[in-house]
């Protein structure tokens, strides 16, 4: 099994032409994951609207075939899934390969590893990088045995399913609705309750979700910050319909671009504003972002608005440690609004993007750099000196195979004095596959 994604290909931008019009994004990743997951575990049929048709979720698609599921696509972003119940999962026939997919490896890790099966999880070069050990030892309590994995708690692994899951009581390490979310997947096939406690909320797609299956779902406030959300084991969950709202990190590049660029005004359709999920609006706002919310409704159980987003004059700020889990994917286009935003702004407490798809906090200051823009981290802070005008220019930027960081520079360079470019740009087709088409159709310039 081959895990190189292929030749790299170089993308450039440059500034020109203010950006103008109204586009929609695809829809949310972390949506578009569960729609398929829990497709997998209800009874009878869901049938999904907007999926988010990018690599990750598509490999999260063929580990639900792998485990029993019928999945069809009948249109661009329309789905059906039949599927096999809580219990009824059968065993892999082959290794269950991820890609780049942190999200659904790690969810289906509590899901496979609930079951009694065994099943081998694996991906591509970054994933084997990424720490599973954190998902891994809350499961372990539940009963599932690690048969196998790599240096460090890594994939390729293997888990095998206790004939009984356990419920347990489990406060996570970190804000990290991953961790959470894959007790929470796997407590679904244990008796009695399973309880997670966060010392910070993380968002709650996965609680939101198992509501609108049928599931019961208590939540409780937990200390200053945080949140106790208990699961009562084993319902029935029931096939059913979801609209997927458009992705609030990927409306984050179309956003920052049209914020940085003179003379832009655009619109941005349905982006979901879950409160878990808008902490980069909130800052960009705090910073004098002209962003106007339009047309505010309710899909799938979230609320989504159309964003109108005009050319603004940003002031630095400081972003609360608190504020990170809810844009935890954010930071490195927030690190470019704030090159061009007067004075400093100072992001606190970046730990978790130390293990993203790449080392995001190291991989963003690399980029400021070849950039010129006057920086430095401090611990887990980064700070970031900005001017009303960024030089650019520089080498490529590395981006490890990370899609936001690719996306990220090349916004920078729509408002750079010289014109930006990224070593890489095959995997912005994980999240936002139609990220060049549709920054062009706004009035882009962008070279691949």
């Amino acid at each position: 099994m081959s895990h190189a994604h292929g030749p790299a290909t170089p993308v450039s931008s440059r500034s020109g032409n203010a950006l103008k019009g109204r586009i929609r994004v695809p829809g949310d990743k972390s949506i578009s994951h569960r729609s398929m997951i829990f497709g997998l575990l209800s009874i009878g049929e869901t049938r999904v609207e907007g999926l988010l048709e990018g690599d990750d979720v598509l490999r999260t698609a063929e580990a639900c075939r792998a485990l029993g599921a019928t999945i069809n696509r009948e249109a661009p972003g329309r789905w059906r899934i039949k599927g096999m119940g809580i219990g009824g999962l059968v065993e892999p026939k082959d290794i269950l390969d991820f890609g780049n997919a942190g999200t659904g490896s790690r969810l289906m890790m509590g899901v496979a590893g609930s079951h009694p099966i065994t099943a081998t999880f694996d991906g591509d070069a970054s994933l084997r990088k990424r720490p599973m050990r954190r998902i891994l030892d809350p499961l372990v309590q539940m009963g599932v045995t690690v048969v196998s994995e790599a240096e460090g708690g890594r994939v390729p692994l293997t888990l095998r399913g206790p004939k009984e899951t356990l419920p347990i009581t489990y406060e996570t390490p970190a804000a990290s609705a991953q961790i959470k979310s894959a007790i929470l997947l796997a407590g679904l096939n244990s008796p009695g309750k399973t309880t997670v406690i966060e010392r910070e909320a993380t968002r709650d797609h996965t609680e939101r979700m198992l509501r609108h299956f049928g599931a019961t779902v208590e939540v409780a406030p937990h200390g200053a910050d945080g949140r106790a959300v208990t699961l009562h084991g084993q319902p029935e969950l029931r096939g059913t319909e979801i609209v997927v709202p458009t992705d609030p990190s990927s409306a984050a590049f179309p956003l920052v671009a049209a914020l940085i660029t003179p003379g832009s005004d655009i619109v941005i359709e349905g982006v979901m504003m879950n409160p878990l999920r808008t902490g980069l609006i909130t800052t960009l706002l705090e910073m004098g972002a002209s962003i106007e919310r339009l047309n505010e409704r309710d899909e799938g159980g979230e609320t989504v608005a159309d964003l109108r987003v005009r050319h603004s004059k940003l002031t630095g700020v400081t972003v609360p440690h608190a504020r990170a889990p809810a844009m935890i994917d954010e930071y490195p286009i927030l690190a470019v609004a704030a090159a061009f935003a007067e004075g400093t702004t100072r992001m606190q407490g970046l730990h978790e993007l130390r293990v993203k798809e790449s080392d995001r906090l190291a991989a963003v200051a690399a980029g400021l750099a070849e950039a010129g823009v006057e920086h430095e981290i401090d611990g887990d802070d980064l700070i970031v000196h900005g001017s009303r005008t960024v030089r650019g220019g520089g080498n490529p930027v590395k981006t490890h195979l990370d899609h936001r960081i690719a996306m990220a520079f090349l916004v920078m360079g729509l408002a750079s004095q010289e014109a930006m470019s990224v070593d890489d740009g095959a995997m912005i087709a994980t999240s936002f596959p139609s990220f060049i088409p549709l920054m062009r159709e706004l009035g882009a310039v962008i070279q691949d």
